[in-house]
């Protein structure tokens, strides 16, 4: 396949051999998916594995009352897929956020590549672990005795770590977010997540531009979430 390849950037792929590199490359095809493409739906069995090159996704499920519950959303360089068999069904969603550019291969040569190389199985287990850890962490969240307000502080605080962009006026999250998406990623309604938002506004914690939340105090609200406390901007 020509072109560069993008795998040897990626945080989890980097150090692969670059052997395993071409040979992911050569066998697998860049394809360009937009805003709203669902890559993976919950019940299918993919046959293929999908690594994010460029843009931004999410991987959600729905909660039995039919409402969507955005679990994570991930930018370049991650896999995608819950696992690598094709002899299981998915129980998420995987949805693109933006125009993406994903690296497919099948599941039977991706397998067989790391037969032969254990590097690449050793940087899909890190993958697996690291969202892993990343679950419990929002589990801890979920079933604490925090305020919604707090929890919704805090998945504002690590998106802005990851996607932040620094501005003029503080971070701002390199994602649009409706309140509907808000609503998404805590499972609530969407006038709860407008009510959360608003508390937050008037905490002076962040402001909203558009779809853009920008984190005008990162400080106070690492603090607020932790704690429950305002801090006021030194």
């Amino acid at each position: 396949m020509p072109g560069r390849n993008r795998l040897a950037q990626s945080r989890f792929f980097k150090e692969l051999p670059k052997e395993t590199l071409d040979f992911l490359w050569r066998e697998g095809c860049v394809r360009e998916f937009s805003k709203g493409s669902v890559l993976i739906h919950a019940g299918e069995i993919p046959v293929s594995v999908y690594i994010q090159l460029t843009g931004k996704s999410m991987i959600y499920n729905l909660t039995h009352a039919g409402r969507r519950k955005i679990l994570f959303i991930f930018g370049s360089g991650v896999l995608l897929n819950e696992h690598v068999e094709n002899v299981k069904a998915s129980s998420c969603y995987c949805e693109m956020i933006n125009k993406s550019k994903v690296l497919v291969i099948s599941s039977a040569k991706f397998l067989q590549r790391m037969e032969k190389d254990f590097q690449l199985a050793k940087a899909v287990l890190v993958i697996q672990e690291w969202k892993m850890w990343r679950l419990c962490h929002q589990l801890k969240n979920t079933l604490g005795g925090i305020g919604l307000e707090r929890k919704l502080a805090a998945k504002l605080w690590k998106l802005s770590r990851d996607f932040g962009v620094e501005r003029e006026d503080g971070i701002e999250i390199d994602v649009d977010m409706s309140i509907t998406f808000l609503a998404d990623m805590l499972g609530t309604p969407r006038e709860t997540a407008s009510r959360l938002c608003t508390m937050l506004l008037n905490y002076g914690l962040i402001q909203r531009k558009k779809k853009r939340i920008i984190i005008t105090n990162p400080k106070g609200m690492a603090t607020f979430y932790k704690t429950g406390k305002i801090e006021e901007p030194q």
